[in-house]
């Protein structure tokens, strides 16, 4: 013994917080602490995952509002205060929403923790997934009000929880009526009393109660009627709940005779099921009565009369004969009601799934010698139970494959990102960033604008690092890469079949960066149903997936570029103006690398160190010829060519010093300057006009709701940038 206790000391020892929290963690419910405050103090890793929140999100003091239903949340809160209050265990049930949306039912236990002066220093609670269970009970409900008599569920205080529709009409009262003790009215005013002491003995003790009183009809007629209630208890042995059937048994009551034990049979023969029943002498071990129900179920010819009981023992499969064989057993001698689910073989060899529920329906002399069973063919529920149960397995497949999925996009959204800072101190680009700065910690839609290679994603990517969901993911769509037939499927996903290569279930992108952001690069190649869809996703969050009919919440942040005049889009018809508007909520304008020559010097020096320790060369300085060269070029393709140029300069390079030749740098575009000239002549002259007439109009002011940037709907450091490459003067101006 005294080895056992130093055992038990050193184990308790060795064992852990870590370890121990390790347990808890893998402990498939939810596992909460509380402080004596009541402020969540820990959580466990299932519940957790189950919220797709981190422990600061649940903590937060909207938490509870988020998770628990609507519908549930005033009596929730209710049920909470009061067994806060009271300092003693207790338990509600309640719907969470889970990290995909979904509500599940949950049973919530909460116990308290005493310090020695009996104050409650902690409150430790778990959440069990019920939902299945409360699903099966709505099943059982909806199969409940199609049986033609009362059955009627109890709380364990002795108060109303549920009676089916049948008899609700029956009566003409409410469930609420019932639930407020308001049932006696139905109760016929000579019954009550003994009715209601019989009933609360009942709830005292525990015990099963059959009584007969009479009830008043909607018409107002009193009927006799015969209820059995049983309790049902947990596995503590604590009753739940109280199950009530009631059958009426008027017409039994003013029978005689023959009529009344053949009204008997018929009445405890429907006590429990309108499906197949028979009568059983115990005392000879034959039926005296089958249902035409049954003959069908077991496969015997009801012309050649009642079967014995041995041919129908033989044939219960004989994995089952021996459970079965006790319930009756039970039934007899304990003289209490036995159900079980077993299988029958047929003759042609296949199986019935069938519940058989045994009554002991006539006692003489503390004996029982006559039984009433009802039988149930329960086949196509059971295998219903295992297609669903291959569903789900099917669900956990998919789950698991999305997972992956969401990981390999976000590595392939890493492996192709192209930059890894901004590089600059332009005025022109120090603009821009200022705007990235200010917009990025909203939810904002941002709509990026300028030229091919101008680092739109790179701006993106920017403001998505410096938001509140930079921890979350950020999905990136190029709207010109993707077939237009694809492009719905691609950003809201699809369901199986929904098209014919479509041969599971796919999330979209708006579905994988739940929580993060969209960067929707190109949306100007937006085909124009697409362009609907999306309008609905930023004025509504929420959309279906292709060939789905299931409305979908996405909480996502939207991020689009265009390197497209889109006025010009909507202009011509092939952009919408509706979502042009939704999307243009905060316009970055990002200037062509012509617009920032003195970042030139510094995107030079960044690319050469980036290649050359990628390449594993040296180089240690620019050629003077070089750095003119690259400075004097107009960069058409902007940050990107400019980057390719280098890369190609370095991989060609055999010496330390940097040279490029001149021929790399689109010789297309100087073969075209001479003849393009005279209209690009026309169109800088037309520019300076129009920049020239909003400064007069303005009186030389830029920027803010009255400047000429404003008027021209430009940014004011792309304005800027226009007046000082003009050559405008715009402080002559404030004089007019």
């Amino acid at each position: 013994m005294e080895n056992l206790e130093r055992g038990e000391r050193r184990f308790s020892n060795d064992f852990s917080e870590v370890e121990f929290r390790e347990l808890v963690d893998i402990i498939p419910q939810h596992i909460f602490v509380l402080g004596s405050d009541r402020t969540l103090l820990y959580t466990n890793r299932v519940s957790l995952e189950y919220y797709g929140l981190s422990l600061p999100d649940i903590q937060a003091k909207d938490a509870r509002m988020r998770v628990v239903h609507p519908a549930d949340f005033q009596r929730v809160s209710v049920a909470a205060q009061a067994g806060f209050l009271s300092g003693a265990p207790f338990e509600t049930e309640a719907r969470f929403r889970r990290h995909d949306g979904q509500y599940r039912w949950f049973l919530v236990h909460l116990n308290p923790l005493f310090d020695e002066q009996g104050g409650v220093i902690r409150w430790y609670g778990t959440r069990t997934d019920i939902d299945d269970k409360k699903q099966a009970e709505a099943r059982f409900e909806l199969a409940i009000d199609t049986i033609p008599a009362m059955v009627a569920t109890t709380l364990p205080d002795g108060s109303a929880d549920y009676v089916n529709e049948r008899w609700l009409e029956y009566y003409g009262v409410s469930l609420k009526d019932l639930k407020d003790w308001r049932w006696r009215i139905v109760v016929h005013p000579e019954d009550e009393a003994r009715v209601m002491d019989e009933w609360l003995a009942t709830v005292a003790n525990g015990k099963p109660l059959e009584t007969e009183f009479r009830m008043r009809r909607a018409d107002g007629e009193y009927r006799w009627f015969v209820v059995h209630t049983v309790p049902l208890r947990d596995e503590l042995g604590r009753i739940v709940k109280w199950y009530s059937v009631g059958h009426d048994i008027d017409d039994r009551k003013r029978a005689e005779g023959e009529l009344r034990r053949s009204e008997a049979h018929l009445t405890e023969a429907q006590k429990l099921s309108h499906t197949g029943s028979w009568v059983y002498d115990v005392r000879r071990d034959e039926y005296t009565h089958w249902s035409a129900e049954m003959y069908r179920i077991w496969r015997f010819d009801q012309e050649k009369g009642l079967p014995s009981a041995q041919t129908v023992r033989d044939r219960i499969h004989h994995e089952d004969r021996a459970r079965v064989l006790e319930a009756k057993e039970k039934t007899i001698q304990a003289k209490v009601d036995q159900e079980v689910d077993f299988r029958i073989v047929l003759p042609d060899g296949s199986l019935r799934y069938v519940r058989i529920v045994g009554h002991p329906a006539a006692v003489v002399s503390g004996n029982v010698i006559e039984a009433t069973c009802t039988v149930m063919d329960v086949t196509e529920q059971q295998e219903a139970s295992a297609a669903l149960e291959k569903a789900f397995n099917e669900i956990k497949k998919l789950k698991d494959q999305l997972y992956k999925e969401n990981l390999a996009l976000k590595a392939e959204i890493d492996r192709s990102w192209m930059f890894e800072e901004i590089v600059g101190a332009s005025p022109a680009l120090r603009g821009a960033l200022t705007r990235v700065s200010k917009v990025a910690p909203t939810d904002t839609t941002v709509l990026i604008t300028g030229e091919t290679g101008t680092g739109k994603e790179l701006i993106a990517h920017a403001i998505h690092k410096q938001s509140r969901r930079s921890s979350r993911a950020f999905v990136n769509v190029n709207c010109a890469a993707i077939p237009p037939s694809l492009i719905a499927s691609e950003l809201f996903g699809h369901e199986k079949g929904a098209f014919t290569d479509a041969t599971q279930r796919r999330l979209g992108r708006f579905e994988l960066a739940d929580g993060g952001t969209v960067f929707l690069d190109e949306v100007g190649e937006l085909p124009p149903e697409t362009q609907v869809a999306l309008l609905r996703v930023l004025q509504e969050r929420e959309f279906e997936r292709v060939g789905g009919v299931q409305t979908i919440r996405s909480d996502v942040r939207v991020i689009a570029a265009s390197n497209r005049n889109l006025h010009m889009a909507i202009a011509g018809g092939v952009f919408r103006s509706d979502l042009f508007y939704r999307l243009n909520v905060f316009p970055i304008e990002i200037p062509p690398l012509r617009e920032r020559a003195d970042d030139i010097p510094l995107l030079i020096d960044y690319f050469v160190k980036r290649f050359a320790k990628r390449l594993g060369k040296k180089i240690g300085c620019v050629d003077a010829r070089t750095l003119r060269l690259l400075q004097s070029y107009t960069w058409p393709g902007n940050v990107r060519e400019l980057q390719n140029v280098i890369e190609r300069s370095i991989i060609l390079s055999d010496s330390e010093n940097l040279q490029v030749e001149e021929s790399w740098l689109t010789p297309a575009s100087y073969e075209t300057t001479s003849s393009i000239q005279p209209l690009s002549s026309k169109l800088a002259r037309t520019e300076k006009e129009l920049i020239e007439a909003a400064l007069a109009e303005t009186r030389g002011r830029v920027a803010g709701s009255s400047g000429a940037a404003a008027k021209l709907q430009i940014p004011a450091t792309t304005l800027e940038s226009k007046i000082k490459s003009l050559r405008i003067n715009k402080h002559r101006f404030k004089a007019i």
